[in-house]
């Protein structure tokens, strides 16, 4: 598919066929996502890979019930690090390998990257989640050319999901996705692409002023990630 044929075709999808993915088709999603760009190029994401019936009943159970992570074939907790130098020795080394930096300027660089440790973690969780979401999305988009859905999920107990699947200390869940061919029958595959704010509200040249809000959105009502 054409880029923009991607990005107008994605969608949320919630229903599944039945069909299973192989292992070769969600890894090549994978291998896709990880050209994404990172702070530093230090890749702080992983996949953590659910496709046994079980352990998506497992994972349910975290994500409050939602129907479509066992309905999908596969779902994903993409986790991203809060050690931003666990990868700087191999990132650093191919970056003198192939020119981008000589020695002098990469020891520089990882003394940098290496004391970005020391940083309060509230601060190198917002890091993690920065580069991980773009991972997040590559991820999405990559399904999304090879006929694949996907749904992004921040409904979830992160800390029982960490319990539950023994996801060492020092590793995030930033969010869940379910991935698995669309059923035809799906709300995202056969209505209409829900309402998107226009371009000339929200670009903003030089200055910004915010633009009316919709005050009639209760406050009380639950984040959801949709469509």
């Amino acid at each position: 598919m054409e880029f923009t044929e991607v990005i107008e075709a994605r969608r949320s999808v919630r229903s599944y066929t039945d069909a299973r993915l192989d292992r070769e088709t969600i890894e090549a999603i994978v291998a896709d996502a990880t050209l994404m760009p990172s702070s530093y190029n230090l890749q702080p994401w992983e996949f953590l890979v659910f496709t046994d019936d079980e352990d998506r009943e497992r994972l349910q159970e975290v994500a409050y019930g939602q129907p479509h992570v066992t309905d999908a074939p596969v779902a994903i907790a993409v986790l991203g690090s809060l050690d931003p130098a666990a990868h700087v020795d191999r990132v650093l080394a191919d970056q003198i390998e192939k020119g981008y930096r000589d020695e002098a300027a990469a020891e520089r660089t990882r003394e940098s990257i290496v004391g970005m440790r020391e940083l309060p973690e509230a601060e190198r969780h917002r890091w993690s989640v920065t580069s991980t979401s773009l991972a997040a999305m590559g991820l999405m988009l990559a399904a999304r050319d090879r006929g694949v859905a996907t749904c992004p999920m921040g409904g979830f107990d992160a800390e029982a999901l960490c319990e539950t699947f023994e996801v060492p200390a020092g590793y995030v869940p930033i969010m869940l996705l379910t991935m698995g061919y669309p059923d035809e029958d799906a709300e995202a595959e056969r209505l209409p692409r829900k309402f998107r704010r226009p371009v000339s509200e929200v670009v903003h040249y030089g200055s910004f002023e915010p633009t009316v809000e919709d005050t009639t959105a209760s406050l009380s009502e639950p984040e959801a990630t949709d469509n």
